[in-house]
C-alpha cells in the first residue's frame, strides 16, 4: 500500500495560548518581513537566502503543551526526551480542522514568532479534496472551496519570509485513485500560483523513492505548476534513508528543469522498517537544517510532526493523533 499520512488535526486553545517561551534560540538573521520576491527570484535564489535566519519554531505546537506538562508534572526524564522533538523546527500543518478565523489566527501568530527570532517558518497545506483517497487521513475541502482557502494562506504569507509545502501524497495519490487526477492538478497548480504571487517559497510534493517513478512524477509536477514553484517535497512522513531520496530527487530535478527540492528527515533515522504506518523501530533522523545551496537540495526539514501518529494501525491512535509512547521511541532510537 502507498504510504499516507496525517498531522495534527485540532489544536486546542490552551495550546494556542501556551508562551513562545519554548522557542529555539539562535544567533540573529536577516529580518525575514521583505518585499515579495519573483517566481525568477526564489528559483534563483540561495538557500540561505529563502530561509534567512534559519528555521522557525512554531509556537503552541502540540509537543511543545505536552513538554510543558511533563516539566509541570517533574517528569524529568520524559521531558527531557519530549523537548528533543519540541525544541526543533517542524513544520506547521494547515488543513480544513481550522475555520477561516482560525486560519488566519495561527499563520499571523506563526509569522510574529518568526520575525522576532529572526527565522523562517515552514507551513504546509493539506486540504486537497479527497485527500488520503479516502484512508486513515480522509476528508479535505470541496473543489469550490479549495481556491478561496488556499488564497486566504496566500494572503495571510504576502510580505514574509516563509517556505509551503504543497499538499502531501497528493500527486503520488493519483496511483491510487486516477479519478482525482482531473480536479487535483488544476487546483494545485492554482494554488502554486497564487503563493508565486505572494513571493512564497513553494514546495509541491512529490511523495518518494519508492512510489512513483520518477519521470510519472516529473509529468505530473510540470501539469501541477512546479514551473512556477521552488521546486518539490520527498519522503514526507515516511521513512526512507535520506540517500535513497536524494537520489530520487536527484533524478526528479533533472526531468523538471533543475527543481530545486527538500527531503522530510523527521522519522528515517532508522530507515525503511517495512511500513509506512507507525513502524516499530523508527527513529528520529538528522535535525532540520538549511543545505549550503552546493546541490539541488534546498533543507533536510522535519514536516511530519514526529510523535503524530500515521492512523490505527500497528497500535497506533487516529491519525494525527499524538502518541507519547511513539514520541519516546522514535527519541530512543534516534539516529546518531
Amino acid at each position: 500500500m502507498a504510504p499516507h499520512h496525517a498531522t495534527l488535526v485540532a489544536v486546542s486553545a490552551a495550546v494556542i495560548a501556551l508562551s513562545s517561551a519554548l522557542l529555539l534560540g539562535g544567533p540573529a538573521g536577516a529580518a525575514n518581513t521583505a518585499k515579495p520576491l519573483t517566481v525568477a527570484q526564489i528559483q534563483a535564489a540561495k538557500p540561505s537566502t529563502l530561509y534567512p535566519g534559519g528555521l522557525a519554531v512554531h509556537p503552541d505546537t502540540k509537543a511543545a503543551s505536552v513538554y510543558a506538562g511533563l516539566v509541570k508534572a517533574k517528569k524529568t526524564t520524559e521531558a527531557a526526551a519530549i523537548k528533543k522533538i519540541s525544541s526543533q523546527p517542524v513544520a506547521l500543518w494547515l488543513g480544513d480542522w481550522y475555520s477561516d478565523a482560525q486560519l488566519k489566527t495561527v499563520v499571523a501568530k506563526s509569522l510574529a514568532s518568526a520575525e522576532k527570532a529572526k527565522r523562517t517558518p515552514t507551513f504546509v497545506t493539506y486540504a486537497i479534496p479527497d485527500r488520503d483517497c479516502g484512508d486513515y487521513s480522509a476528508g479535505g475541502l470541496t473543489a469550490d472551496e479549495y481556491g478561496t482557502w488556499n488564497q486566504t494562506i496566500a494572503t495571510a504569507l504576502k510580505g514574509h519570509r516563509a517556505t509551503v509545502i504543497v499538499e502531501p501524497d497528493a500527486l503520488a495519490m493519483i496511483s491510487n485513485c486516477p479519478g482525482t487526477a482531473s480536479v487535483r492538478l488544476p487546483l494545485i497548480k492554482a494554488a502554486v500560483t497564487d503563493f508565486a504571487a505572494a513571493g512564497v517559497t513553494t514546495y509541491i510534493d512529490a511523495g518518494n523513492s519508492h512510489w512513483v517513478d520518477p519521470a510519472v512524477m516529473a509529468d505530473r509536477l510540470e501539469q501541477a505548476g512546479i514551473a512556477e514553484a521552488r521546486g518539490f517535497s520527498t519522503n514526507v512522513s515516511n521513512f526512507y534513508p535520506t540517500a535513497d531520496e536524494k537520489a530520487y530527487g536527484l533524478t526528479v530535478s533533472k526531468l523538471t528543469g533543475g527543481s530545486h527540492f527538500v527531503i522530510d528527515t523527521s522519522r528515517n533515522g532508522q530507515g525503511w522498517k517495512g511500513t509506512w504506518c507507525n513502524p516499530t523501530g523508527a527513529g528520529l533522523g538528522v535535525t532540520p537544517r538549511v543545505a549550503s545551496g552546493r546541490s539541488k537540495v534546498d533543507a533536510l526539514l522535519w514536516i511530519k510532526t514526529p510523535g503524530a501518529s500515521d492512523g490505527t494501525c500497528n497500535g497506533g491512535p487516529t491519525a494525527g493523533t499524538w502518541w507519547q509512547k511513539y514520541a519516546l521511541a522514535l527519541v530512543k532510537q534516534r539516529a546518531k
